[in-house]
């Protein structure tokens, strides 16, 4: 989705039903909040946590959205707002003995993530 108000442009990806819990995710979303682009995939690269491929792929196909349907530099880009929200549990049954079942809850979560061009933002604000 791309917004355009106010001479700002940005762009808003949203992943929905990724198989890990949202505290997870939130640890890796913290550390990318407010970062530029380039940063933000040289910290997702090296870090250890299996939650920061999918968050990677996101800002990639964020920034290749920005760069090809709204014509914005990708060295320009930065994280303006992330957030992860929690999405429905995946429930399963795993057999036990004597016949009975155990309920398997895995939980899912939604990430959002949205890219603004840094120079606009920043003559945009400073106008006001």
């Amino acid at each position: 989705m791309i917004k355009n108000s106010n001479s700002v442009r940005e762009v808003k990806v949203l992943a929905q039903h990724i198989c890990m819990s949202a505290f997870k995710a939130r640890r890796v979303i913290d550390q990318i909040r407010g970062r530029s682009y380039e940063e933000t995939l040289m910290i997702l690269e090296l870090m250890p946590y299996r939650a920061s491929y999918p968050i990677f792929k996101l800002v990639y196909s964020a920034a290749a959205n920005a760069s090809h349907n709204v014509g914005l530099n990708e060295a320009d880009l930065f994280i303006s707002k992330a957030e992860v929200n929690g999405g429905p549990f995946v429930k399963k049954l795993r057999p036990r003995a004597r016949g009975r079942s155990y309920p398997i809850k895995r939980p899912t979560c939604h990430i959002t993530i949205v890219l603004k061009d840094k120079s606009k933002f920043f003559l945009a604000e400073s106008k006001s």
